[in-house]
C-alpha cells in the first residue's frame, strides 16, 4: 500500500493530488521521501567514490586520499563525517602512539557496494559515448 495522506497528501503539497501520491510505488520527488534522502546522500560529489574505495578494505584517511586522488583532506574529512552521520561509514580510533584512525563500511554502507558497481560498469561502458557527444555538440 502507498503512503499516508497526512504525510504525503495534498495537505503537504497542494500541487500533488493525493490519489497520485497514494498509489505511486515511491514518490521520490517529494522532499520528505526516504528515497530522496538516499539519492541526496550518494549524489554528493565524493560520496560514491569514498564508499567504493572503502569497499575494498578499511582505510586510513591518508591512504584513502591517496587512493582516490584529487580530493583535499578537508573535503575527505567532511565526506567521511557526513557518511558516518548517515550510518554508512564507521570510524575506528585505535589507542596507539601516534594515534591511528581507520574508516570502514558499516553493514548499511555495504548494501551500496553492488549498486555502485553497476553504476561504475555503466560509466565504463558509456563514458566514451558521453565524451563523444559532448565534443560533437560543442557550440
Amino acid at each position: 500500500m502507498g503512503f499516508t495522506a497526512r504525510r504525503y497528501g495534498a495537505d503537504r503539497n497542494p500541487l500533488v493530488p493525493f490519489t497520485l501520491v497514494y498509489h505511486a510505488p515511491g514518490p521520490v520527488f517529494l522532499a520528505d521521501c526516504p528515497a530522496r534522502l538516499a539519492i541526496e546522500i550518494i549524489a554528493e560529489k565524493w560520496a560514491v567514490i569514498v564508499l567504493f574505495a572503502l569497499s575494498l578494505q578499511p582505510q586510513r584517511p591518508g591512504d584513502l586520499a591517496q587512493l582516490i586522488g584529487g580530493i583535499s583532506h578537508k573535503v575527505l574529512t567532511q565526506t567521511l563525517r557526513r557518511l558516518q552521520a548517515y550510518g554508512l561509514v564507521a570510524r575506528h580510533a585505535y589507542a596507539e602512539a601516534p594515534p591511528r584512525v581507520e574508516y570502514s563500511l558499516t553493514p548499511l554502507g555495504q548494501t551500496l557496494v553492488e549498486p555502485i558497481k553497476v553504476l561504475t560498469d555503466w560509466a565504463r561502458d558509456n563514458g566514451e559515448a558521453i565524451v563523444d557527444f559532448q565534443e560533437r555538440d560543442k557550440p
